[in-house]
């Protein structure tokens, strides 16, 4: 254990000061200075002799890492709330507290996750590329872009915080039915008049499928040519989880093909999307560059969260968010 005031490495140098100047009450802080993110160098070479560290990218966070902080590192937290780039197994092998920031961003995502639903349903691409013609015809059945939100049915896979915000933000479009699937029926459910059913039953039944669960063994590449097969030619599938839920060339063929009307996606696989990828020239898929939590209110609260975490950790106390 480091003497005097604990070392404190905050790996993006664009996490908000309020998170910042938190930790700095209490500790030495280094900030990486990488823009427009630090390289996995930068990082694993500042964070030696470390004993706390605020993981502010999704640059793994595994064995290598851990090994360049050395054994005196005793608190992390990430700054999200999935955590797939993190081996948690190794980090809890070595009893070092793991903290991350759920539920902070679940009402920006939801909100974002509604944004893509009437997006993609609307075909706001197809719809601006007709502005770029000059192409306007209000009586030619071109026109008829759109599939309804009130009366259809909802189907959300993940019925955890975000899941659920989804569902509460969306009882004022009037929608017909909401479905989820998960391991088992929450209580939340009922309460929120949402049906609990099976994947299969879910695909087949719903309009639109968003998909908010956390990417896992199980869940990834759940989202592969069979699902999409099982879901109406008229479907919407939206993802703000990420993208490795999703079997990507599936989901081209899907849409290439018309097996299912449109998609909304903010996470795709790889990130950054390579300017030349067949999802940026479809008509019939909105993207944009992994939003969900990019309001200046949730990345600050995100931020000011894992400081907390952080700390706790090196307090020896219980973090507030611990994985």
């Amino acid at each position: 254990m480091s003497m005097g005031r604990p070392k404190v490495l905050v790996t993006h140098p664009e996490v908000p000061l309020t998170a910042i100047n938190l930790l700095k009450e209490s500790c030495d802080v280094t900030v990486c200075e990488g823009l427009p993110a630090p390289t996995r160098e930068e990082i694993l070479t500042k964070s030696k002799g470390m004993d706390g560290i605020l993981w502010a990218t999704h640059c793994k966070l595994d064995a290598e890492a851990l090994d360049a902080a050395g054994p005196q590192l005793r608190s992390i937290s990430s700054k999200s709330a999935g955590i797939d780039y993190i081996d948690v197994v190794e980090v809890k092998r070595r009893g070092i507290p793991l903290g991350h920031t759920p539920g902070v961003l679940s009402n920006a995502v939801a909100d974002l996750a509604v944004g893509l639903m009437i997006a993609a349903s609307r075909r706001f691409t197809e719809a601006r590329r007709i502005l770029d013609t000059c192409d306007w015809n209000v009586d030619s059945p071109r026109w008829m872009l759109g599939q309804d939100i009130q009366g259809s049915t909802v189907g959300i896979v993940g019925f955890g915080g975000i899941g659920q915000a989804i569902v509460k933000r969306l009882k004022g479009f009037e929608v017909g039915e909401f479905l989820y699937t998960g391991h088992s029926p929450k209580e939340d459910g009922e309460k929120l008049g949402a049906t609990f059913v099976t994947f299969d039953a879910l695909l087949k039944r719903s309009d639109f499928v968003v998909v908010s669960c956390p990417l896992n063994h199980e869940t990834n590449g759940m989202f592969d040519a069979v699902a999409f097969s099982k879901m109406k030619s008229t479907a919407i599938f939206v993802n703000v989880a990420r993208g490795d839920i999703v079997h990507q060339e599936a989901l081209v063929d899907a849409l290439v093909n018309k097996r299912i009307y449109a998609a909304g996606l903010d996470v795709m696989s790889p990130e950054p999307l390579p300017i030349d990828n067949i999802l940026l020239k479809l008509e019939n898929v909105v993207l944009i560059p992994h939003l969900g939590s990019a309001t200046i209110k949730t990345r600050e609260s995100m931020a000011n969260l894992a400081a907390q975490n952080v700390l706790k950790g090196l307090a020896g106390e219980k973090m507030i968010c611990p994985v």
